[in-house]
Protein backbone atom coordinates (compact mmCIF):
# COMPACT_ATOMS: atom_id res chain seq x y z
CA UNK A 1 0.00 0.00 0.00
CA UNK A 2 1.36 3.42 -0.99
CA UNK A 3 1.95 5.88 1.84
CA UNK A 4 0.99 9.49 0.96
CA UNK A 5 3.01 12.43 2.29
CA UNK A 6 1.38 15.78 1.61
CA UNK A 7 2.34 19.42 2.28
CA UNK A 8 5.28 18.61 4.55
CA UNK A 9 8.53 20.45 5.26
CA UNK A 10 11.11 17.70 5.54
CA UNK A 11 14.45 18.56 7.14
CA UNK A 12 17.47 16.82 8.59
CA UNK A 13 19.97 14.43 7.07
CA UNK A 14 18.42 11.37 5.40
CA UNK A 15 14.89 12.58 6.14
CA UNK A 16 13.32 9.65 4.26
CA UNK A 17 16.26 7.26 4.09
CA UNK A 18 15.34 3.93 2.44
CA UNK A 19 11.77 5.09 1.86
CA UNK A 20 9.56 2.59 0.03
CA UNK A 21 6.29 2.94 -1.91
CA UNK A 22 5.60 6.59 -1.14
CA UNK A 23 3.68 9.33 -2.93
CA UNK A 24 4.95 12.79 -2.00
CA UNK A 25 2.87 15.86 -2.86
CA UNK A 26 3.28 19.61 -2.33
CA UNK A 27 6.26 19.07 -0.06
CA UNK A 28 9.70 20.64 0.40
CA UNK A 29 12.96 18.92 1.30
CA UNK A 30 15.00 21.64 3.03
CA UNK A 31 18.16 21.52 5.17
CA UNK A 32 19.58 18.03 5.29
CA UNK A 33 21.65 15.93 2.92
CA UNK A 34 20.52 12.78 1.12
CA UNK A 35 16.80 12.92 2.00
CA UNK A 36 15.77 10.05 -0.30
CA UNK A 37 18.97 8.04 -0.44
CA UNK A 38 18.44 4.32 -1.14
CA UNK A 39 14.73 4.90 -1.82
CA UNK A 40 12.50 2.70 -4.00
CA UNK A 41 9.19 3.20 -5.83
CA UNK A 42 8.74 6.91 -5.09
CA UNK A 43 6.38 9.33 -6.87
CA UNK A 44 6.80 13.08 -6.31
CA UNK A 45 4.37 15.79 -7.41
CA UNK A 46 4.75 19.58 -7.09
CA UNK A 47 7.59 19.14 -4.64
CA UNK A 48 11.06 20.64 -4.33
CA UNK A 49 14.57 19.89 -3.13
CA UNK A 50 16.69 22.62 -1.53
CA UNK A 51 19.72 20.71 -0.26
CA UNK A 52 22.42 18.38 -1.52
CA UNK A 53 22.27 14.81 -2.83
CA UNK A 54 18.49 14.24 -2.79
CA UNK A 55 18.32 11.01 -4.84
CA UNK A 56 21.33 8.72 -4.61
CA UNK A 57 21.22 4.94 -5.12
CA UNK A 58 17.47 5.07 -5.75
CA UNK A 59 15.26 2.97 -8.02
CA UNK A 60 11.97 3.47 -9.83
CA UNK A 61 11.44 7.19 -9.25
CA UNK A 62 8.90 9.53 -10.88
CA UNK A 63 8.91 13.33 -10.58
CA UNK A 64 6.16 15.57 -11.96
CA UNK A 65 6.19 19.40 -11.74
CA UNK A 66 9.12 19.30 -9.32
CA UNK A 67 12.11 21.60 -8.78
CA UNK A 68 15.72 20.95 -7.84
CA UNK A 69 17.00 24.29 -6.57
CA UNK A 70 20.62 25.38 -6.92
CA UNK A 71 21.57 24.01 -3.51
CA UNK A 72 20.40 20.52 -4.53
CA UNK A 73 23.68 20.04 -6.40
CA UNK A 74 24.90 16.58 -7.37
CA UNK A 75 21.29 15.65 -6.91
CA UNK A 76 20.68 12.39 -8.78
CA UNK A 77 23.60 9.95 -8.79
CA UNK A 78 23.74 6.15 -9.10
CA UNK A 79 19.98 6.08 -9.62
CA UNK A 80 18.16 3.90 -12.15
CA UNK A 81 14.71 3.90 -13.77
CA UNK A 82 13.82 7.54 -13.22
CA UNK A 83 11.26 9.65 -15.10
CA UNK A 84 10.93 13.44 -14.87
CA UNK A 85 8.05 15.37 -16.41
CA UNK A 86 7.73 19.18 -16.52
CA UNK A 87 10.52 19.82 -14.03
CA UNK A 88 13.11 22.55 -13.46
CA UNK A 89 16.66 21.58 -12.49
CA UNK A 90 18.60 24.60 -11.27
CA UNK A 91 21.29 22.49 -9.60
CA UNK A 92 24.60 21.66 -11.33
CA UNK A 93 26.14 18.19 -11.61
CA UNK A 94 22.78 16.43 -11.75
CA UNK A 95 22.61 12.87 -13.16
CA UNK A 96 25.83 10.94 -12.67
CA UNK A 97 26.22 7.21 -13.41
CA UNK A 98 22.48 6.69 -13.82
CA UNK A 99 20.65 4.25 -16.08
CA UNK A 100 17.27 4.33 -17.78
CA UNK A 101 16.36 8.00 -17.56
CA UNK A 102 13.38 9.64 -19.28
CA UNK A 103 13.33 13.44 -19.17
CA UNK A 104 10.23 15.08 -20.67
CA UNK A 105 10.01 18.90 -20.72
CA UNK A 106 12.87 19.27 -18.26
CA UNK A 107 14.67 22.61 -18.08
CA UNK A 108 18.26 22.29 -16.86
CA UNK A 109 19.19 25.93 -16.36
CA UNK A 110 22.56 25.29 -14.67
CA UNK A 111 23.72 22.11 -16.37
CA UNK A 112 27.45 22.30 -15.62
CA UNK A 113 28.89 18.78 -15.62
CA UNK A 114 25.42 17.29 -15.98
CA UNK A 115 24.48 13.83 -17.30
CA UNK A 116 27.89 12.20 -16.94
CA UNK A 117 28.52 8.48 -17.41
CA UNK A 118 24.81 7.74 -17.83
CA UNK A 119 23.26 4.97 -19.95
CA UNK A 120 20.00 4.67 -21.85
CA UNK A 121 18.69 8.23 -21.67
CA UNK A 122 15.69 9.74 -23.48
CA UNK A 123 15.22 13.52 -23.56
CA UNK A 124 12.13 15.11 -25.14
CA UNK A 125 11.36 18.85 -25.34
CA UNK A 126 14.15 19.75 -22.97
CA UNK A 127 16.81 22.41 -22.56
CA UNK A 128 20.19 22.70 -20.88
CA UNK A 129 22.65 25.50 -20.22
CA UNK A 130 26.14 24.58 -19.06
CA UNK A 131 29.49 23.18 -20.12
CA UNK A 132 30.45 19.51 -20.42
CA UNK A 133 26.91 18.23 -20.90
CA UNK A 134 26.55 14.42 -21.34
CA UNK A 135 30.23 13.51 -21.02
CA UNK A 136 30.93 9.80 -21.49
CA UNK A 137 27.24 8.88 -21.63
CA UNK A 138 25.84 6.27 -24.01
CA UNK A 139 22.64 5.26 -25.75
CA UNK A 140 21.05 8.70 -25.87
CA UNK A 141 17.85 9.60 -27.74
CA UNK A 142 17.26 13.35 -27.79
CA UNK A 143 14.56 15.35 -29.60
CA UNK A 144 13.26 18.94 -29.58
CA UNK A 145 16.21 20.04 -27.48
CA UNK A 146 18.09 23.30 -26.87
CA UNK A 147 21.64 23.43 -25.53
CA UNK A 148 23.86 26.37 -24.66
CA UNK A 149 27.22 25.14 -23.41
CA UNK A 150 30.62 24.09 -24.67
CA UNK A 151 32.34 20.68 -24.74
CA UNK A 152 29.07 18.75 -24.95
CA UNK A 153 28.91 14.98 -25.59
CA UNK A 154 32.65 14.50 -25.09
CA UNK A 155 33.37 10.77 -25.13
CA UNK A 156 29.70 9.90 -25.61
CA UNK A 157 28.53 7.12 -27.92
CA UNK A 158 25.40 5.72 -29.57
CA UNK A 159 23.58 9.05 -29.84
CA UNK A 160 20.57 10.08 -31.93
CA UNK A 161 19.57 13.77 -31.86
CA UNK A 162 16.62 15.20 -33.81
CA UNK A 163 15.44 18.81 -34.05
CA UNK A 164 17.98 20.45 -31.76
CA UNK A 165 19.55 23.90 -31.49
CA UNK A 166 23.03 23.74 -30.03
CA UNK A 167 25.40 26.61 -29.30
CA UNK A 168 28.36 24.48 -28.33
CA UNK A 169 32.06 24.77 -29.02
CA UNK A 170 34.04 21.52 -29.17
CA UNK A 171 30.91 19.35 -29.26
CA UNK A 172 31.09 15.60 -30.00
CA UNK A 173 34.81 15.23 -29.29
CA UNK A 174 36.00 11.63 -28.84
CA UNK A 175 32.45 10.48 -29.62
CA UNK A 176 31.33 7.35 -31.46
CA UNK A 177 28.20 6.42 -33.41
CA UNK A 178 26.42 9.79 -33.54
CA UNK A 179 23.51 10.81 -35.77
CA UNK A 180 22.21 14.39 -35.70
CA UNK A 181 19.15 15.28 -37.80
CA UNK A 182 17.24 18.46 -38.63
CA UNK A 183 19.33 20.55 -36.27
CA UNK A 184 21.30 23.79 -35.98
CA UNK A 185 24.78 23.74 -34.46
CA UNK A 186 27.09 26.69 -33.97
CA UNK A 187 30.51 26.16 -32.44
CA UNK A 188 34.21 25.80 -33.15
CA UNK A 189 36.09 22.52 -33.64
CA UNK A 190 33.10 20.18 -33.94
CA UNK A 191 33.66 16.45 -33.72
CA UNK A 192 37.42 16.07 -33.36
CA UNK A 193 38.86 12.60 -32.65
CA UNK A 194 35.53 10.87 -33.25
CA UNK A 195 34.27 7.90 -35.22
CA UNK A 196 31.14 7.31 -37.29
CA UNK A 197 29.54 10.75 -37.05
CA UNK A 198 26.58 11.60 -39.28
CA UNK A 199 24.75 14.93 -39.78
CA UNK A 200 21.51 14.92 -41.83
CA UNK A 201 19.57 18.04 -42.90
CA UNK A 202 21.57 20.24 -40.56
CA UNK A 203 22.78 23.83 -40.56
CA UNK A 204 26.26 24.01 -39.07
CA UNK A 205 28.67 26.87 -38.36
CA UNK A 206 32.18 25.89 -37.34
CA UNK A 207 35.76 27.11 -37.31
CA UNK A 208 38.07 24.23 -38.18
CA UNK A 209 35.34 21.67 -37.65
CA UNK A 210 35.12 17.97 -38.51
CA UNK A 211 38.83 17.16 -38.08
CA UNK A 212 40.46 13.88 -37.07
CA UNK A 213 37.23 11.98 -37.72
CA UNK A 214 37.03 8.43 -38.99
CA UNK A 215 33.84 8.03 -41.08
CA UNK A 216 32.24 11.48 -41.19
CA UNK A 217 29.01 11.87 -43.17
CA UNK A 218 27.15 15.06 -44.06
CA UNK A 219 23.85 14.58 -45.91
CA UNK A 220 21.94 17.55 -47.34
CA UNK A 221 23.64 19.98 -44.96
CA UNK A 222 24.32 23.70 -45.05
CA UNK A 223 27.72 24.79 -43.79
CA UNK A 224 27.94 28.50 -42.99
CA UNK A 225 31.04 30.42 -41.94
CA UNK A 226 32.98 27.16 -42.02
CA UNK A 227 36.68 27.03 -42.80
CA UNK A 228 39.66 24.68 -42.50
CA UNK A 229 37.25 21.79 -42.39
CA UNK A 230 37.87 18.02 -42.64
CA UNK A 231 41.58 17.97 -41.74
CA UNK A 232 42.79 14.37 -41.40
CA UNK A 233 39.24 13.01 -41.72
CA UNK A 234 37.66 10.41 -43.96
CA UNK A 235 34.57 12.17 -45.23
CA UNK A 236 31.48 11.75 -47.38
CA UNK A 237 29.91 15.22 -47.53
CA UNK A 238 26.94 16.50 -49.53
CA UNK A 239 26.80 20.25 -48.81
CA UNK A 240 24.31 22.69 -50.32
CA UNK A 241 26.26 25.85 -49.55
CA UNK A 242 29.68 27.41 -50.17
CA UNK A 243 32.45 26.12 -47.91
CA UNK A 244 35.04 28.76 -47.08
CA UNK A 245 37.94 26.28 -47.02
CA UNK A 246 38.86 22.64 -46.58
CA UNK A 247 42.23 21.34 -45.50
CA UNK A 248 43.96 17.98 -45.88
CA UNK A 249 41.09 15.49 -45.88
CA UNK A 250 42.43 11.93 -45.85
CA UNK A 251 39.95 10.31 -48.24
CA UNK A 252 36.36 10.34 -49.43
CA UNK A 253 34.06 12.60 -51.43
CA UNK A 254 33.09 16.24 -50.89
CA UNK A 255 30.27 17.84 -52.88
CA UNK A 256 29.47 21.54 -52.37
CA UNK A 257 28.01 24.55 -54.13
CA UNK A 258 31.53 25.95 -54.11
CA UNK A 259 34.74 25.76 -52.07
CA UNK A 260 36.63 29.04 -51.84
CA UNK A 261 39.95 27.46 -50.84
CA UNK A 262 41.21 23.88 -51.11
CA UNK A 263 44.40 23.19 -49.16
CA UNK A 264 46.57 20.10 -49.59
CA UNK A 265 49.89 20.86 -47.91
CA UNK A 266 50.68 17.67 -45.98
CA UNK A 267 51.70 14.91 -48.42
CA UNK A 268 52.54 12.56 -45.54
CA UNK A 269 48.94 12.52 -44.30
CA UNK A 270 46.75 13.70 -47.17
CA UNK A 271 46.85 12.59 -50.83
CA UNK A 272 44.64 14.76 -53.12
CA UNK A 273 44.02 11.73 -55.33
CA UNK A 274 42.13 9.99 -52.52
CA UNK A 275 39.50 12.70 -52.08
CA UNK A 276 36.99 13.41 -54.84
CA UNK A 277 35.82 17.03 -54.86
CA UNK A 278 32.69 17.95 -56.82
CA UNK A 279 31.41 21.49 -57.30
CA UNK A 280 27.68 21.65 -57.96
CA UNK A 281 26.64 23.52 -61.08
Amino acid sequence: MTDIIKQQLLTGERALFKARDKEIRLSTFADGESPLKESRDIRLFNSSFKWKYPLWYSRNIELKDCTLFKEARAGIWYTDDLTMNDCIVEAPKTFRRCRNLVLNSVSMVNAEETLWHCQNVTINRGSAKGNYFAMNSSDLKISDFELIGNYSFDGAKNIVIDNARMLSKDSFWNAENVEVRNSFISGEYIGWNSRNIRFINCIIESLQGFCYIDELTLENCNLINTNLAFEYSTVNADVNTIIDSIKNPVAGRITAKDIKEIIFDDPERSDPQKTEIIIKK
